[in-house]
């Protein structure tokens, strides 16, 4: 019996069946058309409200586009964002926008066309706006940002002058800290006393005369001294993070208003906070804000975290030129200065000169009187906590570069360890540590009594 024909198993079946198959894939696309790309979502939106600037973040799970333009009369920010697609968090932005915000008024939200979300942004007064984006960076994803400046930039120095509340007048002159200063009410006081130079020279007054009571041979000076305090982080950088969810950045800012409230009891003595709410400053804004006023000296304040839950202790760090004095000096310092990278600088308009130049003319004599106001405030801070290592360290924080004002660090505790954590979180304790540094500082003063400067109010 014959056998019946086989099928075709040839490479010619094979090409033929291939042939079908990609004509009929070919008229299934032409049929339903390209697939379109997946519109990125937004995760989060963050609004940080300050009299420096606005930043409106929006985290996203892509790299979104975005285009803006400003319309006048009244004043509002049109922002366009490709690959969109509108979603409740994105709507919630509409809520975060508190009725305090120096620069938004309100923010309308809705889809433009297919794929595009335009923000509207009613501004209660022009702004310069910058719009970037920022790569993924410690637990975040991509982020939008909106930075709404204003026209005029604030005058961290006209902000002092116009408090006018630098001395009450109800503390007395304190000898054995800051000398007899002339009182800025206008009342008759002797001068402060001026050793010899040993800071970056800066413009002197003529001398006025000298009291009986003084030392002989010295020119004396009359001025207000003023000193820069530093909260790091805040906004979108929340420092450390203890056991218990607190933030670093948080803990430090209670601690710098304690300490701003007690320094301007002090007779004659402003105080300038780098920030004074929860929003971020980037590392050379924070010292250019302490060199616009001439700062006598600038103190950052942290309370950092470790590798080690076990690592406890208070330390005072000081600018290094030739190196950290520890590996964990070092390892901190690297850690401090990741902050422009989490906190969001827009590297178009970053300053990298300035940094550069603050880098170059840091000075010896700089560090030197560094060094002896952190011995004073360490040796305070030791009445109150253990000390990480009983000596002033120095490593490379990006922080303490100004050229001509003696700068600390100041790591107040630990966060990440459990005992510390609760110590910071105490009023108490945070009274305490702004007791100490004030103290600190009082004692540098009483054997560095600052010197002559151009009067600036």
């Amino acid at each position: 019996m014959p056998r019946p024909p086989l099928l075709r198993t040839t490479p010619l079946g094979s090409a033929r069946r291939r042939t079908i198959l990609k004509a009929g894939g070919t008229l299934l696309l032409s049929v339903l058309g390209p697939l379109p790309a997946q519109a990125a979502q937004i995760l989060a939106v963050r609004v940080w409200p300050a009299d420096d600037y606005t930043r409106v973040t929006l985290e996203n799970d892509g790299d979104l586009k975005a285009t803006h333009f400003m319309v006048p009369n009244p004043p509002r920010l049109v922002v366009d964002i490709d690959g969109l697609a509108l979603n409740d968090t994105l709507k919630g932005l509409v809520a975060k926008i508190e009725s305090n915000d120096p620069y938004i008024k309100q923010v309308r939200v809705g889809q433009n066309r297919p794929n595009v979300v335009r923000l509207v942004f009613d501004l209660k007064e022009e702004v310069k706006p910058q719009v970037f984006t920022l790569p993924p960076v410690a637990g975040y994803h991509n982020r939008l940002i909106f930075d709404l400046y204003p026209l005029t930039p604030a005058d961290p120095l006209a902000a002092l002058i116009q408090q006018r509340d630098w001395t009450t007048g109800d503390a007395p002159p304190a000898p054995d800290a800051l000398g007899t200063i002339a009182r800025q009410d206008g009342g008759e006081a002797p001068a402060m006393p001026v050793p010899p130079m040993t800071q970056a020279p800066r413009p002197t007054l003529a001398p006025t005369p000298a009291p009986s009571a003084a030392p002989a041979g010295l020119p004396k000076v009359t001025r207000m001294v003023t000193i820069a305090l530093d909260p790091g982080h805040g906004g979108e950088d929340p420092g450390a993070t203890g056991g218990t969810g607190v933030h670093e950045k948080d803990i430090v800012l209670e601690i710098a208003r304690r300490l701003k409230a007690k320094l301007e009891g002090m007779p004659n003595t402003r105080v300038l906070l780098t920030r004074d709410a929860d929003y971020f400053v980037p590392l050379g804004t924070r010292v250019d804000k302490a060199r616009k006023v001439q700062a006598d000296l600038f103190v950052s304040i942290h309370a950092d975290a470790f590798v080690e839950r076990t690592a406890r202790g208070s330390s005072v760090f000081v600018l290094s030129e030739k190196g950290a004095t520890s590996s964990a000096a070092r390892w901190l310092a690297n850690d401090q200065n990741k902050a422009d990278l989490i906190g969001g600088v827009n590297l178009a308009n970053h300053d990298r000169q300035l940094a550069s130049v603050l880098l170059d003319l840091s000075t010896t004599a700089q560090i030197s009187d560094s060094l002896k106001l952190g011995k004073a405030v360490l040796s305070e801070i030791g009445g109150i906590n253990k000390l990480h290592r009983g000596i002033v360290e120095q490593a490379g924080f990006a922080v303490l570069k100004a050229p001509d004002i003696p700068s600390i660090l100041v790591e107040t505790a630990f966060i990440s360890n459990p005992e510390e954590e609760a110590r910071l979180k105490d009023d108490g304790y945070k009274d305490q540590l702004a007791d100490a540094i004030t103290k600190g500082i009082r004692r540098y003063f009483a054997a560095n009594p600052p010197m002559a400067k151009s009067r600036m109010a």
